[in-house]
């Protein structure tokens, strides 16, 4: 055996193992048929970097592996110990490399995993064999990308604007993104994408990687003068993060590498399908009482506001910041996660047991890893902090990190949230995450590493223990959205902005790395809290609509008729979910600047939104070419929801008209004449 083959769904990972050392990656991208290890023999002298990159295979670019052993240090090279495989043509597989060096005193155990979806995921783990300690620099995972990847796309932002994209030419040399915050960061790209020139959502080649991890990290592309390129991901440690004794293992976070030969639409469809493979509870409407009232915790008030949510359709109601200890703002009292007696004499009882009599489950907000300064925790135990005790790190947000890898720590933390949970029988937590980590030392050594697997033990007991709990990773809205915390909870935060218009390219952008029922979406208030700008009912309701619908607004501040405006859009939500949170995410490469358009499709039925986001420079609008649709099937099309005020609408809007796939597809509908901040909803059923 000279190769090994993984495919699955289109998609090919092609091993050289004819040599001795690490396996050389030969292909990664379209599937190749039948071929047997003779026919790709002639294309086999091509150059490709190993595994795992290292100076001894000729790669001079950015290593895989990096570190210093004390006193004697050995360049690594790879002796190639064992390969095993299960791989099944057509049905992905696993393979898992085991290699060492024994001048070196290292081992390597490479884990290669292709899905029923066509996504790859690959980590590493380096054991040291000798007995001298070995500094672990960095350990990535990377595969090559072809010379006809000529593109680069990644994503930037900052708190309530996430998941902005750049793009750029991939060129020679390093383009590397690296986080150094302690969390995902509001300007983590997530994904970084390399593709042939112009790809869009439905067309080119392109290649992603993502580093499944909460911490410190890095993404980057390279290319050598040489020819060979690649994309890797992995954790950044700081030096002396990691050392290794004899007999010690480092083990890399899953990366997870995904092609495809139609754009980024198909790309963003293995990422999901992997997501999906752990199903979720149907997605209650959730109502969030943060922006409706703050800190104002007054029970008539918060009755009154659940009353009007179980009216509207509203479905679960999450009680959020100020019902512990001290919390009347948000300067004192965090970690001190008691039910303040002085707000709350019956504890939270009142409110919870009202809340589940109206129909509806009952959640809390946490943020179990900050600690105000002005706390009991604080005062107490001032050496819990993830600080030297000698000099603390700049505060931020009135707050410091309380160190979750120190045992102690540990055992509050869980002993309180487990409490608490099983108290008032949560179904759900909101789980915050408001700071960048500065400074931090766990031990003596830096301690990004160390606190990021203690967050992820926590979180992991804490489902041990209450198997329905759900919980939502928030991080100042979506500054901690990635496969390492997604694999322990059950939907991300995606931004603290509840305006629409930005909520559209947000949604848009976190889309490709997140399925729509684990992206939380909220209709706003009619003047948003953040960025000020008033919008319609309407077009907020239509965007929180494509996500994990929810409500953070005063509805005791709601009119009548605003309120039997949002149980309208909220039974509509409902009666699409299962299509939503189940189906394709199809986003069009739509002309006009000034519009979106993007779906959702199932086999059978699909619903698509038409979205004005500022006013046409054009008189016409370009059609509505529908993606993601079988040609060949027949669909009858309406509108659906309510037409947008102001509209000037089409014929094919007066009533059901029926077309085939390929006409819709290629021709598309006549577009309607919108206002700027309006939304048109087009519902497809195949007959």
């Amino acid at each position: 055996m000279s190769t090994v083959i993984l495919s699955a769904a289109g998609a090919a990972l092609v091993l050289d193992v004819s040599a001795q050392g690490l396996p050389r990656v030969r292909h990664f991208g379209a599937e190749l048929g039948s071929a047997q290890d003779q026919d790709l023999l002639p294309v086999l002298a091509a150059p490709a970097p190993p595994l795992l990159p290292a100076q001894g295979d000729t790669w001079y670019g950015r290593p895989g592996l990096s570190g210093v052993r004390e006193g004697e240090h050995w360049p690594v090279r790879w002796t190639l110990e064992r390969l095993d495989t299960d791989a099944t043509q057509g049905a992905g597989g696993t393979v898992t490399v085991t290699a060492a060096d024994e001048r070196a005193g290292l081992r390597l155990v490479s884990e290669l995993v292709m899905d029923a979806g066509g996504l790859v995921s690959l980590r590493h783990t380096l054991t040291n064999t000798a007995a001298s300690p070995y500094r672990l620099g960095g350990l990535v995972c990377a595969l090559p990308v072809p010379g006809r990847a000529g593109e680069l796309l990644d994503f930037t932002g900052r708190w309530a604007l996430e998941k902005v994209p750049q793009r750029r030419a991939f060129g020679q040399g390093v383009w590397s993104r690296e986080n150094r915050r302690g969390r995902t960061g509001h300007d983590g790209t997530g994904l970084l994408v390399a593709g042939t020139q112009g790809f869009g959502f439905g067309s080119g080649e392109v290649w992603a990687v993502h580093a499944g991890w909460s911490g410190n990290h890095v993404h980057y592309a390279e290319r050598m003068a040489e020819g060979a390129a690649l994309l890797g991901a992995g954790e950044l440690l700081d030096p002396g993060e990691v050392v290794l004794g004899e007999g010690e293992s480092y083990t890399t976070p899953w990366a997870y590498f995904s092609w495809s030969g139609a754009g980024l639409d198909d790309m963003s469809a293995r990422l999901h399908a992997h997501l999906r493979a752990r199903p979720l509870p149907a997605r209650p409407v959730t109502l969030n009482n943060w922006e409706a009232t703050y800190f104002d915790h007054g029970l008539d008030r918060l009755l009154e506001l659940a009353e009007r949510a179980a009216a509207a359709g509203i479905e679960r109601f999450v009680l959020d910041d100020g019902w512990f200890r001290h919390r009347r703002h948000d300067r004192a009292g965090l970690g001190d996660w008691y039910v303040d007696e002085g707000v709350w004499p019956g504890g939270l009882h009142p409110l919870a047991d009202r809340v589940r009599k109206l129909g509806m489950q009952f959640g809390l907000w946490f943020e179990p890893e900050m600690v105000n300064p002005d706390s009991d925790l604080a005062r107490e135990h001032p050496d819990w902090l993830l600080a030297r005790p000698e000099r603390m790190p700049p505060p931020h947000r009135n707050q410091q990190v309380l160190d979750l890898a120190r045992p102690e720590v540990y055992a509050y933390l869980l002993e309180r949230l487990d409490t608490l949970v099983g108290e008032y029988a949560l179904d759900y937590i909101k789980w915050d995450h408001n700071r960048d980590l500065a400074e931090p030392v766990h031990d003596g050594a830096p301690g990004v590493h160390a606190q990021t697997l203690a967050t992820y033990r926590l979180l992991d007991e804490l489902r041990r223990r209450h198997p329905g709990l759900e919980i939502e990773s928030c991080s100042s809205g979506g500054a901690r959205i990635d496969y390492g915390i997604l694999a322990r909870t059950d939907r991300v935060w995606t931004s603290d902005s509840n305006d629409a218009l930005d909520r559209q390219a947000i949604q848009r952008w976190t889309g490709l790395l997140v399925p729509p029922e684990r992206m939380g979406a909220h209709v706003g208030a009619p003047r948003d809290h953040i960025t000020g700008r008033s919008l319609p009912l309407a077009f907020r309701a239509a965007t929180a609509l494509f996500g994990h619908m929810g409500v953070e607004w005063d509805l005791t501040s709601a009119s009548e008729a605003e309120l039997e405006e949002l149980a309208g859009w909220i039974a509509l939500h409902k009666r699409l979910r299962p299509l939503l949170h189940a189906g394709r995410v199809v986003r069009a490469d739509h002309p006009d600047p000034s519009a979106l358009l993007h779906g959702v499709v199932l086999p059978d039925r699909a619903v698509f939104a038409y979205v004005q986001l500022t006013s046409r420079v054009t008189v016409g609008g370009e059609p509505l070419r529908l993606p993601g649709l079988d040609p060949q099937a027949v669909y009858e099309v309406r509108v659906a929801g309510p037409e947008p005020d102001g509209a000037r609408l089409p014929d094919w809007t007066g009533g059901p008209v029926r077309l085939s796939g390929s006409v819709l597809g290629e021709l598309g509908l006549p577009a309607p004449s919108l206002r700027p901040a309006s939304a048109l909803l087009v519902e497809l059923l195949r007959v």
